[in-house]
């Protein structure tokens, strides 16, 4: 799916796909995570995230300590100079980035901290972790920013 179609797609399903994610509140969370999971994999077996990167270019990950500590140490510089050239403090006093897209995507869609990247990233878009009913929020939130997490919920709407 493209960009522009996801977009379009998740807009006009917002109320339908908030209904659904109170539904999933309510389901058996061993039950939930197991389609959750199978579902993801499915779907990123077919799914190229270098063709996207919508993830990168739209929204930033949270950096924690040792984020921060690992990439500046790549990037050989201190973590007091990563910090402040690249990261701001958000409303919930956490580590964001300054700008979005993020400075670290190259024109390919790769990136240039990949073995070093921040957890979040690393996590990205979180389908495949336990305990889904705590990333419920998150989840319908990426439903708007990546393709593979629409489609997993679409799956995921079928199957329950």
């Amino acid at each position: 799916m493209d960009l522009v179609n996801l977009k379009l797609n998740s807009t006009l399903k917002r109320k339908e796909n908030t209904k659904f994610f109170k539904r999933l509140k309510t389901i058996n969370s061993k039950k939930l995570d197991k389609s959750i999971h199978n579902i993801h994999e499915k779907v990123f077996s077919c799914t190229d995230c270098l063709k996207c990167a919508n993830c990168c270019t739209t929204t930033g990950p949270l950096f924690t300590d040792k984020d921060i500590t690992r990439i500046s140490r790549h990037l050989k510089i201190k973590p007091s100079d990563f910090t402040d050239k690249y990261l701001k403090i958000d409303e919930d006093f956490d580590y964001i980035l300054k700008k979005v897209p993020c400075e670290f995507l190259l024109k390919d869609n790769s990136c240039s901290i990949y073995d070093f990247r921040p957890k979040a990233c690393r996590e990205y878009p979180h389908t495949d972790r336990i305990k889904q009913h705590q990333l419920l929020e998150i989840t319908q939130k990426n439903v708007e920013i990546c393709p593979a997490v629409y489609n997993i919920i679409e799956d995921l709407k079928k199957e329950l």
